[in-house]
């Protein structure tokens, strides 16, 4: 039975991850010994599960057949043995979270030391990312997003504070070039964007019951919130900004907000997780300490 366990680990993550070599690396197996295991499982079922190239690996459909039923019980063994680790009161095992970068780096690592204390058989392993990831396929317990709203039905969303964004800018550069006083205005300035979220630089005003949206450019872009926030302090011009971001400061003067009168909030902050029968106990501890931790007002708002 231990033999078709190990089948099934190492078959879930060739399948999961396109690779002989790749899975070999995760599990510390040589790529040999992965794909002998591979080859010997489709000799005991008499069924080829990939079809094989030099240049690439895919799923047969029965093979796409089978990885369905290896997950759902690699699951329920796991979650088995949660339940058991349940009864004894103890949060236990290795907690995989992502995390946009800023938000990570801001916040997140802010309170991870008291999470950690409150558990301490936790292992947490936390990736930091700009891109949209798949929380299934890379086997992450979690995610923290921004976004209006999660549509698939996979995942499962728990709103953990509404993500405030500010106009602003550094009072050098509002000296030298002056504060725009409607959106509008923000075509005559130099208005840094992000890189990597395309939407992020359509600028989103409110005027009475309208919302306009504003193009905005400038000679400087990163991908990093982080990085748009050490430069707008450094006067290169004006941005916007999560509060998560900013707020410090805005508090201590190095940023002018700027428009306010026109602010509007149209995302969130979510805790995104798999949709599952039962949820591990590790990621229930998680989500209730992430919602006392930042509902119903985040600590960068008090």
């Amino acid at each position: 039975m231990q033999d078709r366990y190990n089948e099934m680990v190492v078959f879930t993550r060739v399948a999961t991850l396109g690779s002989f070599s790749a899975a070999a690396r995760e599990l510390e197996l040589t790529p040999s010994a992965v794909s002998k295991l591979i080859s010997r499982l489709e000799d005991r079922l008499s069924v080829r599960l990939f079809q094989r190239t030099t240049r690439s690996l895919r799923l047969t459909d029965e093979g796409g057949t089978f990885l369905e039923s290896c997950r759902e019980i690699l699951l329920n063994i796991e979650q088995a043995e949660l339940e058991v680790a349940a009864l004894q009161n103890r949060v236990t095992g290795t907690l995989h979270v992502t995390a946009i970068s800023a938000f990570a780096r801001t916040q997140l690592c802010k309170i991870m030391p008291e999470f950690m204390a409150l558990h301490p058989d936790v292992r947490v392993e936390l990736s930091l990312t700009e891109r949209q990831v798949d929380l299934i396929n890379e086997k992450v317990d979690l995610a923290i997003l921004i976004s209006e709203e999660v549509t698939d039905q996979s995942l499962i969303s728990r709103k953990l504070a509404t993500n405030k964004r500010v106009i602003c800018a550094s009072p050098d550069y509002i000296a030298k070039y002056g504060a725009p006083q409607t959106p509008e205005d923000l075509l005559n300035h130099n208005c840094l964007t992000h890189s990597s979220y395309v939407h992020f630089n359509d600028w989103e005003f409110r005027d009475g019951n309208t919302i306009t949206i504003q193009s905005v450019k400038g000679n400087f872009r990163t991908n990093s919130a982080s990085a748009l926030h050490e430069a707008v302090k450094a006067g290169i011009g004006i941005a916007r900004l999560a509060t998560f971001v900013c707020q410090p400061s805005l508090d201590s003067g190095e940023l002018v907000p700027l428009l306010t009168e026109h602010a509007h909030d149209s995302s969130n902050i979510l805790a995104v997780y798999p949709h599952r029968r039962h949820l591990s106990v590790r990621v229930r501890a998680f989500i209730d300490f992430l919602i006392g931790q930042f509902t119903p007002v985040p600590p960068w708002d008090h």
